[in-house]
């Protein structure tokens, strides 16, 4: 083989892995900074400590309408940028909410002093989520009637101090596993990504369209919700 057949052939295959690794890039690009059409009016995006500091004001001017920000986690977990976050949100204007991440494997009545001890009751606050879901930290796996009897004991603590009925963000496996969404009447937050969720057994209220979306004041990926129109 010729010395400029070879370089037409390699100079061939390193355009390829270029162009490649470009439309990768764009395509990335895509899904990091997607979000559902204009149909869906009021969106906004959900946060924890393990989204680090945020800039609120960065983050509302990116096109968020509203923020819930983890408040607690099971029976005794404060999360440390709660009260940073729900200052900060309230500074903006933005609407504003507090989650509780619900653990199988400690006492709802716990778990929802927690949460109450630590969220004031705010008349102007969008309402209380509770997000369930399989945690690592936890293997239990009550039965269908203890799990559910359970969740009702937190939410009627939770509303007693809030006023306003608890929004369930339920996962797929878990609404698979325990039917929270038929068995609880409360409005529901779906999960996934690019399409719209079909699994609760209700219609959603709300919708986290993607776990991976990237905007501004918030370093690496956030989860990006939508209410339903």
């Amino acid at each position: 083989m010729s010395v400029r057949l070879w370089n037409s052939r390699l100079g061939l295959v390193l355009a390829v892995i270029v162009a490649a690794a470009l439309a990768v890039v764009a395509l990335m690009t895509l899904v990091h900074g997607w979000r559902p059409s204009d149909r869906f009016p009021f969106q906004g995006v959900d946060v924890s400590d393990a989204n680090g500091p945020v800039d609120w004001w960065a983050v509302h001017k990116g096109g968020a309408d509203f923020a819930y920000v983890r408040a607690t986690s099971g029976a005794n977990i404060r999360d440390p940028r709660f009260e940073a976050n729900w200052a900060g949100v309230y500074e903006t204007g933005m609407r504003r909410g507090a989650i509780h991440s619900y653990s199988l494997c400690k006492l709802a009545a716990d778990q929802a002093n927690n949460f109450n001890t630590t969220v004031p009751r705010t008349p102007d606050a969008l309402p209380a989520a509770v997000e369930v879901d399989f945690a690592m930290d936890c293997t239990s796996r009550p039965e269908p009637r203890v799990v559910l009897d359970e969740l009702r004991r937190y939410l009627t603590m939770v509303e007693a101090h809030t006023g306003k009925p608890v929004l369930l963000k339920v996962s797929k496996p878990f609404e698979a596993a325990y039917g929270v969404t038929a068995a609880l009447p409360r409005p529901v937050w779906a999960v996934q990504d690019f399409f719209p969720p079909e699994y609760p057994a209700r219609p959603w209220r709300m919708w986290q369209a993607s776990g991976i979306r990237r905007i501004d004041g918030i370093e690496g990926p956030v989860h990006w919700n939508v209410v339903a129109p």
